[in-house]
């Protein structure tokens, strides 16, 4: 059986997207596949328990028949931090825990796909970083990390120290045209001349980088002014603080965007109406447009969000959540799937495609 961790050098790099992709190829090739995520980190309230909601979608994907308790044995949730801090619980007896979990999911797998929780570190209250759990499930490591700039290679080296000898390679995503070229030139071959291996890199693709409507609003705490459905992906935000008529020649040339702007300025909403690429308004300061403003939004078929705090936050907020290139659904897997095979030794990782 073959157990592959995939880690990051920091959060929000891609790794879950890249470890449930990898885990469905291999799943679409005929494999029996399992997945386990340890550490529970990307956590959401769902009928009184937290659960992350990594797992639930591997457990869709992969059609795996198991219980969350086994997929995510630890809830890495601030209350068990805290608790750890107050010695409330046992590092021995959790990772016993996580080792029973993984004998019962890969029993009978030819892959077993182990994603790593936050970043490299996380889980070193409970000798549970993610070094830590390779070694105690016998895993290969794969790296994943962002490259934009000669001096990131820092932070790599030094996570591919701490991995030691379970390093099984790194893979690069998120790579920006410019970047590449440099990367392939440079970084790469000195990477591979200290005996790092590495499986490709993954350009940056938009479509992964945006977050919908619906989950823009949730993250955000946002009222929803409009009975508006919408699957428009949100890539970038504009702040309205400028007059009407310049607003609109500014929107006119955006794409994907959620204007941000007072809730008192309609102007500025009508601008925004107006232009194709604003999908979304997020009126800050709690104020409620126009009934003009809100029948306008229905015939462009534009969701209005409200929140209450100033444009400022709500620009920093919305930014965050967009860097944070979470997985959502099939589609971004499917559509990362996509980019590993054309981009990356898929075969070195998981076998060939007529492994039994």
């Amino acid at each position: 059986m073959n157990t592959l961790l995939i880690t990051a050098t920091e959060e929000s790099t891609g790794k879950t997207a890249i470890a449930l992709a990898l885990a469905k190829t291999a799943h679409d090739r005929g494999q029996s596949v399992g997945y386990m995520k340890p550490k529970g980190t990307r956590l959401q309230s769902s009928v009184g328990k937290t659960l992350d909601e990594d797992p639930m979608l591997a457990r869709e994907l992969l059609d795996i028949d198991a219980e969350m308790h086994e997929l995510e044995p630890v809830v890495y949730s601030p209350t068990f931090i805290d608790g750890a801090i107050r010695g409330q619980e046992d590092s021995e007896e959790l990772q016993q825990q996580v080792k029973t979990q993984f004998a019962g999911l890969s029993e009978g797998r030819d892959l077993m796909v182990v994603e790593g929780g936050g970043s490299l570190s996380t889980g070193g209250i409970v000798g549970l970083t993610d070094p830590e759990v390779a070694e105690l499930l016998d895993a290969s490591v794969l790296l994943v990390a962002d490259y934009s700039q000669p001096g990131d290679i820092d932070g790599l080296l030094a996570a591919v120290e701490n991995i030691g000898e379970n390093l099984g390679g790194v893979i690069f995503n998120r790579i920006s045209d410019s970047a590449f070229e440099e990367l392939d030139s440079d970084v790469i071959p000195f990477l591979e001349s200290r005996g790092i291996e590495v499986f490709g890199a993954v350009p940056q693709e938009t479509s992964l980088a945006g977050v919908s409507v619906d989950e823009l609003a949730d993250e955000l705490g946002a009222n929803t002014l409009t009975d508006i459905e919408s699957d428009a992906m949100i890539e970038r935000f504009l702040v309205g603080a400028m007059g009407g008529d310049e607003a609109l020649r500014y929107f006119r040339r955006a794409r994907n965007a959620a204007v941000i702007t007072g809730g008192d300025r309609s102007d500025i909403h009508t601008a925004a109406l107006e232009a194709s690429g604003v999908k979304c308004l997020i009126l800050t300061g709690g104020h409620r447009p126009s009934p003009a403003v809100l029948g306008r939004a229905a015939e462009a078929n534009t969701p209005i969000l409200q929140i209450n705090t100033d444009s400022l936050t709500a620009v920093e907020r919305a930014e965050s959540i967009v860097r944070s290139g979470r997985t959502r659904d099939r589609r971004t897997v499917e559509t990362m799937a996509e980019l590993l095979g054309e981009r990356v030794d898929v075969d070195a990782l998981i076998g060939s495609e007529n492994s039994e």
